[in-house]
This record gives C-alpha cells, structure tokens and sequence, in this order.
C-alpha cells in the first residue's frame, strides 16, 4: 500500500513533446500515442495506486492535460477540478520554438532547463521558483480536501513538487514519463514503477 495520499500523473504526450518542441501555455492536444498513454494510465489509476479508490481528481486546465484528465474521469467516475496553479511553466520566448535551435542559441540557459536549476527562468517567462510558489500552494488545497486524490499535470509541475520535498534534486525528478503516475513522496517516487511512455523532457 502507498504511503502517499496524493499521486501525480503526467499528461499523455503530445506532437511537440516528439518533436522536442517547447509548448508552454499553448493548448497543445494529445496525439495517437497519447491518448492510448492516457487510457493506460486510467487503467492503472483505477487499479488503486494508493490501496484505495482514488476520491478526487485534479488536473491543469491546459489542454493536453484536460483531455488526459477527462480520459481518466471516464474510468473513475469522477469530474475534473481545473487549477490553473498546475500549468507548465510558462516559457515565454522559447514558446513554440524547438529545443535544437534554443540549445544552439542558448545553450547555458537550455542546459539550466534540462537540468532543472533552481535558478532556471525562461527568457519572458516563468522562473522554476516562479512556478514553485504557486504548485506548492495548489498542492496544499489538494491535501486539505478530499483524499487520496489524483493531479493530471505536466513535468515540471512533478519535478518541482518532488523536489520541494525531498528538499534536494531527485532522480526522477529529472524525467518524467508521459502518463507516468508518480506518488508524491520523494523517498516512494524513488523505488515504484511509475509507468508511462517515453522518458521524453518536459516541454
């Protein structure tokens, strides 16, 4: 049985993760190969990760993440709860380009985002502790409510909570697969199966 209440998918992947292609807050869908991610991972979410039936589900309201969450709701039987406060980062310039080009262009800062530094900040974006503020707070109001509960995000989203518990950098932290279900405790991530596609970079 799981010791965390609480468990973290990633959403199913999408053309612009295949690509390696920076999608930010663009309403990027799920492609073939993502919406079968996703129907696995509902599969697995109804298995009962934590030893009980998962009681709310929680999700990004970007796109990718909408329609992996509601694939997942047709299982479950339960109804979404949009929180804009689980959105990927917001990448700003970098928006919509591919990684290829930023790394040649930028490579200190591509390296900062891949590797996931604290520091990091997009160029007219969001910074990692930007986006760590607001994640924290929206994972507060999951544990206060109704549990054990499931939150359909994104990757950074993951590594970022794992992060800010575990209070160092994490193994898995540093990829996350599409549809992967990640509990939210450090020390259990570390040691489960998480599933999912591709360890593809977060994007």
């Amino acid at each position: 049985m799981s010791a965390a209440s609480v468990y973290l998918a990633r959403h199913g992947q999408t053309a612009y993760n295949l690509e390696r292609r920076f999608q930010g807050h663009l309403p990027v869908p799920l492609d073939d190969t993502g919406r079968v991610q996703a129907e696995d991972l509902a599969e697995r979410a109804i298995a009962g990760a934590t030893g009980t039936p998962f009681a709310a589900l929680w999700c990004s309201p970007l796109l990718r993440a909408r329609e992996t969450a509601d694939i997942v709701a047709a299982r479950l039987g339960l109804q979404p709860r949009e929180e804009p406060r689980l959105m990927e980062t917001d990448a700003g310039d970098w928006t919509d380009r591919l990684f290829s080009d930023v790394q040649v262009e930028d490579p200190d800062g591509f390296a900062g985002f891949i590797e996931g530094r604290p520091d990091f900040a997009f160029p007219g974006g969001e910074s990692f502790a930007q986006q760590g503020v607001r994640v924290a707070a929206a994972l507060a109001d999951v544990e206060r409510d109704t549990l054990p509960a499931l939150v359909v995000c994104h990757g950074v989203v993951i590594r970022i909570a794992l992060y800010q518990r575990a209070g160092h950098k994490v193994a898995l932290a540093e990829r996350v697969p599409n549809a992967a279900l990640v509990p939210l405790d450090p020390v259990e991530a570390e040691h489960v199966d998480v599933g999912g596609g591709e360890a593809l970079p977060p994007s």
